[in-house]
C-alpha cells in the first residue's frame, strides 16, 4: 500500500521570493504556492513568474508542490493555468469548483499536459457543498486529473455566514458531506486553515476535530502551525504498535480465511486489518522521510 502523507499542507505567497525559497527547507508535507487570495491584483504577473521558475528550478525535496491557480473567470486563470502546466508541480489548485462541470473545463484547457499533473479542488462555495459528490465523481472519469479536496472554511464562512467560532458548529455537516464525497472516490481531503496562527491550542483542537472527522491533514497559514499538524494526523507509537498486532495475527496460519478472531480479548475483523494496513503504511511513509 502506497500513501503519500499530506499531514501539514502550507500557503506560500507567490509574490514573496523569500518565502518561496524558504518553503525548501520547511518539514510540511505539502506546499501551496498561492496566486490567488494571498497576492494583490498588481503583483499577479510577478507572483506567477517567480512561483513557475521556482517549481521549474526544483529542490524541493520531498514536498509536495501545488500551485493554486486564480479562477479560469478572471483576467489572470488561463496564463496562470498555461504556466502552471509548463512549470510541472505535482498539482494544480483550482478554486471555488461548484460543479462538475468546472473540473472538466480545467482539464479541457490543459490539453496535452503531462498526466502526472494532478488537479486538487477548492471546496468553499455553497453550491461546491450541495454538489461535492458529483464533483468527486469526476476522479472516476478515464484520463481524470482530480485527487484531492481542499476545504475552503474562510471562503465557506464569508458566502453563508457560517461562523468558524465554537467547534465549526455550522460547518460540521459539510465538512462531513466532503469527507464522504471524497472517500467514496479515493480522493485525499484536506481541511482548512486556522486563522490565528499564535494560538497553539486552538489550532491543535481543531486539527483533532479534522482528523476524527476523517480528514488527511490540515492546510496552513504559518510555518509555525506545521509541527502540530504533522504530530495529529500522524499515527503515534502506540497506534502503529497495535496495528501491527491486528496485521500479525491474521497472517497467522491458524487465522487464514477467517473473518474475525479474538485478539488480546478484543474481536477484530478483517475490515480492521485494512485499517491497520493504511496506519503502518503511513507512518512508515513518515518515517522514510525524516
Amino acid at each position: 500500500m502506497t500513501i503519500r502523507p499530506r499531514r501539514s499542507v502550507l500557503y506560500m505567497p507567490g509574490s514573496n521570493a523569500r518565502a518561496l525559497e524558504k518553503a525548501r527547507t520547511l518539514d510540511a508535507d505539502s506546499l501551496i504556492l498561492d496566486l490567488e487570495d494571498a497576492v494583490a491584483p498588481d503583483v499577479k504577473e510577478l507572483a506567477r513568474q517567480q512561483i513557475c521558475d521556482a517549481v521549474a528550478a526544483g529542490g524541493y525535496g520531498h514536498r509536495e508542490v501545488v500551485i493554486r491557480i486564480n479562477g479560469l473567470d478572471t483576467p489572470w486563470g488561463h496564463d496562470d493555468l498555461a504556466a502552471a502546466v509548463k512549470a510541472k508541480p505535482d498539482a494544480i489548485l483550482v478554486p471555488k469548483v461548484s460543479k462538475a462541470s468546472d473540473v472538466f473545463t480545467v482539464t479541457g484547457h490543459m490539453g496535452h499536459a503531462d498526466p502526472a499533473i494532478k488537479l486538487w479542488a477548492m471546496m468553499e462555495t455553497p453550491l461546491g457543498m450541495l454538489k461535492a459528490g458529483e464533483i468527486a465523481a469526476t476522479a472516476d472519469d478515464r484520463g481524470a486529473r482530480l485527487t484531492a479536496f481542499v476545504m475552503g472554511t474562510n471562503d465557506l464562512a464569508k458566502e453563508t455566514g457560517a461562523r468558524l467560532e465554537n467547534g465549526r458548529s455550522g460547518m460540521l455537516a459539510w465538512l462531513s458531506i466532503c469527507v464522504a464525497a471524497a472517500c467514496a472516490h479515493g480522493l485525499a481531503i484536506m481541511d482548512g486553515v486556522y486563522n490565528d496562527f499564535r494560538d497553539e491550542e486552538g489550532l491543535e483542537a481543531e486539527c483533532l476535530q479534522g482528523r476524527d472527522f476523517g480528514m488527511d491533514g490540515k492546510t496552513l497559514i504559518h510555518p509555525g502551525q506545521i509541527a502540530a499538524a504533522n504530530r495529529i494526523f500522524a499515527p503515534d507509537e502506540a497506534e502503529v504498535a497495535a496495528a501491527r498486532d491486528v496485521i500479525a495475527a491474521f497472517e497467522l496460519p491458524e487465522n487464514a480465511g477467517k473473518g474475525a478472531i479474538n485478539l488480546n480479548g478484543r474481536m477484530v475483523e478483517r475490515m480492521h486489518a485494512d485499517m491497520a494496513a493504511k496506519t503502518v503504511a503511513l507512518a512508515e511513509a513518515i518515517s522514510g522521510r525524516e
